[in-house]
């Protein structure tokens, strides 16, 4: 089973991602998640750990850092010393963007940069669309909840894996909570599967969609000064966060996480609609509560094919992922 990181916080900057691909236990880097130009971070963005489990609710946006950057930083990785140590490791480089014009910029600057880097047929740059920040306020709501208002962006995606089909496109999702949901995801998602001959002759519908990142945090969360351990942003205040709500990982998470994990593992491949047919191949990344080995391996029993880590990471360093190998 490999394990690896979501974006998160703790993804932001070169070091960061330099030590995530050194380190001989993550088995893919994923980057924080930006924007064509960078978030603008305040001192409202923040994160607190839970005292009573490892757990964490974070007040953060996007990467204040532009997707330029990401690109020039795993260019270096890829390229530099280290990358001969970890051949195979891959980089996902996790995005998000409001409208089609960001996202046709963001798929040109990192379609450029795997031809810089001769990323074909095989591949080790995939891309991430982040549909799932509770944090960015009330007027801009989590697309994943709302995903037939997502159509422009996934078509967008569609034809640029048409014009090359090495490309790996992934989606992170929100936490959901009851079944049509999920249904609603993956119908829209089936709208885009389109057919192809395979060997033999024969036409199998197939997805341009590799993966789902399941799950992002859990919005509108809350938690007080005296259920966290004190920290710089946190300390004299009336909430944990300065914006009192946040999103919800870790731990307390772990369930829900694992119920999104085994609900899509369910659709696309024990009880799979005719109408879903093309999307079997989609892999399931389950995160959410991944703090020790038996966390995995509760992830995989609910049927993630890899599994990714954050709050022990932002709680434990690099080392998180020894701790998630160990026997």
């Amino acid at each position: 089973m490999e394990v690896t990181q979501c974006s998160c916080a703790w993804a932001g900057d070169f070091s960061q991602l330099e030590a995530l691909f050194n380190s001989p236990y993550t088995g893919a880097v994923t980057t924080r998640t930006s924007t064509v130009n960078g978030y603008k971070e305040t001192d409202a963005n923040a994160v607190a750990f839970t005292t009573s489990s490892i757990s964490s609710l974070n007040s953060y946006g996007y990467s204040p850092y532009p997707l330029s950057y990401y690109l020039s930083w795993v260019e270096s990785i890829l390229t530099g010393p280290s990358s001969s140590k970890f051949p195979s490791k891959p980089f996902i480089i996790s995005v998000t963007a409001s409208g089609w014009s960001d996202l046709e910029s963001i798929l040109v600057a990192v379609q450029s940069l795997r031809t810089k880097l001769s990323d074909r047929p095989s591949s080790r740059i995939a891309i991430e669309l982040n549909t799932s920040c509770p944090n960015m306020g009330p007027t801009s709501p989590p697309s994943g909840y709302k995903f037939t208002a997502l159509r422009e962006l996934l078509n967008g995606l569609e034809t640029a894996h048409r014009k090359d089909p090495t490309l790996t496109i992934g989606l992170k999702m929100p936490p959901y909570v009851y079944q049509q949901q999920f249904t609603d995801v993956l119908s829209v998602l089936s709208d885009f599967s389109a057919a192809t001959m395979v060997q033999g002759g024969a036409m199998k519908r197939s997805s341009p969609f590799a993966f789902l990142t399941c799950t992002n945090t859990l919005g509108n969360s809350l938690l007080f000064p005296d259920q966290v351990a004190h920290n710089e942003k946190s300390g004299g205040q009336d909430y944990a966060v300065p914006t009192a709500l946040g999103g919800l990982a870790g731990e307390a998470l772990h369930a829900l996480s694992l119920g999104n994990v085994f609900t899509f593992h369910r659709l696309l491949h024990i009880e799979r609609p005719k109408e879903y047919d093309g999307l079997e191949r989609i892999v399931i990344i389950g995160v959410g509560g991944v703090t020790t080995k038996q966390a995995v391996a509760r992830m995989t029993k609910a049927g993630a094919e890899v599994v990714g880590a954050a709050t022990l990471l932002g709680k434990e360093g690099v080392r998180a992922f020894e701790i998630l190998s160990r026997d």
